[in-house]
């Protein structure tokens, strides 16, 4: 109370806490107290004036240079629209790129799925030996799933069905226990 012209009082409407060592912001030109100083606590009109910052491209990572006056939104969006090397509408990366190499077949996949024996590039449906015919080893190796078989067992003859009942179960039994 004795030097009552000592200090001023913040120019923040809620604070108007009085402060003997104010702060004056270099844009608005108002006297502020330790907490609200800065140019986001008081919200500042003219701090883009002020605070410079360099924004950086979220798509290519490269730095725009934004002059004094300018919105750094606006001018990272024309620098996307027109400058931006990375812009995913300007090109479009290719994602099939691997294709079957199955005779006849014109399906192209994402990932590669290449055949153990005959190395060669296969789609989903022809990625099995026994799918596309593959002549690398003695014998297609499996099936998903299955075991390794021989010819005679892969393929059932056509007097399957005329066996005795006992037998027919017998091997039918054999052919799930297979399977499963």
């Amino acid at each position: 109370m004795e030097f009552p012209d000592l200090g001023k009082h913040c120019s923040e409407k809620t604070c108007k806490q009085l402060d003997f060592l104010p702060v004056k912001c270099d844009a608005c030109k108002q006297d502020f107290c330790k907490d609200h100083f800065t140019y986001a606590a008081h919200k500042c009109p003219f701090a883009f004036q002020k605070d410079v910052q360099v924004p950086v491209c979220p798509l290519c990572n490269t730095p725009i240079p934004v002059k004094k006056g300018q919105i750094p939104d606006v001018v990272v969006s024309d620098h996307i629209d027109r400058d931006c090397d990375s812009h995913p509408g300007k090109k479009k990366e290719k994602i099939f790129i691997y294709r079957c190499s199955k005779e006849g077949c014109k399906k192209k996949e994402m990932l590669q799925m290449a055949c153990a024996q005959c190395h060669g590039n296969f789609c989903i449906q022809h990625r099995h030996p026994l799918d596309h015919s593959c002549r690398h080893g003695s014998r297609p190796t499996v099936k998903a799933g299955c075991s390794p078989m021989t010819a005679s067992e892969s393929k059932p003859s056509r007097d399957f069905l005329a066996l005795a009942p006992g037998v027919l179960a017998q091997r039918l039994r054999y052919w799930f226990t297979r399977l499963m």
